[in-house]
């Protein structure tokens, strides 16, 4: 994903600019820290404790230059306005929040007007379309059939803003369907410009495995799934970039 995330900034911005991100819901700060250090100016706003003292420690060892270019906001990403002003932002982050929102609209339409002209909002959600794969592949048939006709994917906890897997402990969350999605974006104004799948094939792999030994082999592999019909249409993730028009 954040191979992905890049391609989209490079695409969009000059070279060598200094960018405004806006991290919302950041975990334990995995993409805002990555960001901060390719030297951009980065906020992440999150509510849970134990997540931003992850995010303050992991920050700690960072050099002062990159401290300086990182704040960590208290608070939840539905009350933005409360905290900044409309088109504050070049990008816009929300990733493994949605699934979390039981009624994602008014999140989406306040991270909208975080941006200004031209910026980017990069969603990562669960996706809706392929929630019967994982318990199929599993071998759980009864887990697949129930898939087909539920919006819930059991059972998940927070997910960190990286995308990877999360512990599992027994939360129900939402996923979302692609095309849902894009007329969503296309009515708060950063209309869907480009999207991906992330964990095409990884998905099944058991929580918490090690890494494999060709871990760049197994990168690129997911990276060009993402990207390529019909993989990227089964991915446990969707990774949506949105502009603001």
């Amino acid at each position: 994903m954040a191979r992905q995330l890049d391609e989209q900034i490079a695409g969009r911005f000059p070279v060598g600019k200094r960018l405004r991100v806006l991290d919302v819901g950041m975990g334990r700060g995995t993409q805002a820290l990555r960001l901060a250090r390719a030297g951009h100016q980065v906020t992440g706003v999150e509510r849970d404790a134990t997540m931003i003292a992850a995010a303050r420690e992991a920050l700690a060892g960072q050099p002062e230059g990159i401290r300086e270019r990182m704040r960590i906001v208290e608070g939840d990403g539905r009350d933005t306005g409360v905290h900044f002003l409309p088109g504050s932002f070049d990008v816009v982050l929300c990733h493994g929040v949605l699934m979390y929102v039981e009624e994602p609209d008014p999140l989406l339409a306040g991270l909208a007007r975080m941006l200004a002209p031209g910026g980017l909002l990069s969603l990562l959600v669960r996706n809706g379309d392929a929630l019967a794969m994982r318990p199929g592949l599993s071998g759980d048939w009864a887990g697949a059939l129930a898939a087909y006709d539920t919006a819930a994917h059991l059972p998940r906890s927070r997910t960190d803003s990286d995308g990877g897997t999360p512990a599992r402990l027994g939360l129900d969350v939402r996923a979302d369907r692609l095309a849902t999605l894009t007329a969503k974006l296309a009515g708060i104004g950063a209309p869907l410009h480009t999207w991906y799948g992330v964990r095409v094939f990884t998905d099944t792999a058991a929580d918490g495995a090690a890494a494999p030994d060709d871990v760049e082999t197994l990168l690129a592999v997911e990276e060009r799934a993402g990207r390529t019909d019909p993989y990227r249409g089964v991915a446990a993730l969707l990774h949506l970039c949105g502009v603001r028009g």
